[in-house]
């Protein structure tokens, strides 16, 4: 299980909250965060493989605890999971999150059309 400050148990599901977007749904227990985005219609993540193969999906968890699936580690090394970097195709909330879409193509510079956006 990984755990990032800000916890709040929930018995029917969890809250997650994608910052970049500012939309949040509810994740059922055991649903994976893509799973539960895609269910609700909302369109705050980009969808793949829904496999932990492709790394489309790819989030930082700001805040919450979540145990992770599969996921390939040339889309998220070990030491980018142990800070946070997941896969949303295997992000299993065990408390509210707080997500942001990050996607990098190379380098260390985000490829994320809100980026900027939002950071300046």
């Amino acid at each position: 299980m990984f755990s990032v400050s800000g916890m709040n148990m929930n018995s029917a599901g969890y809250e997650v909250f994608e910052v970049l977007s500012g939309q949040s749904f509810r994740c059922a227990e055991g649903q994976s965060v893509l799973r539960a985005m895609e269910a609700q219609g909302k369109r705050c993540i980009p969808v793949g493989c829904r496999g932990g193969g492709c790394g489309l999906c790819r989030v930082r968890v700001l805040s919450g605890a979540y145990r992770s699936g599969r996921m390939s580690r040339g889309h998220v090394p070990a030491k980018a999971a142990a800070e946070g970097l997941a896969l949303a195709c295997q992000v299993f909330p065990q408390t509210d999150l707080t997500i942001e879409y990050f996607r990098h193509v190379g380098g260390n510079k985000p490829d994320n059309k809100n980026y900027e956006e939002v950071t300046s």
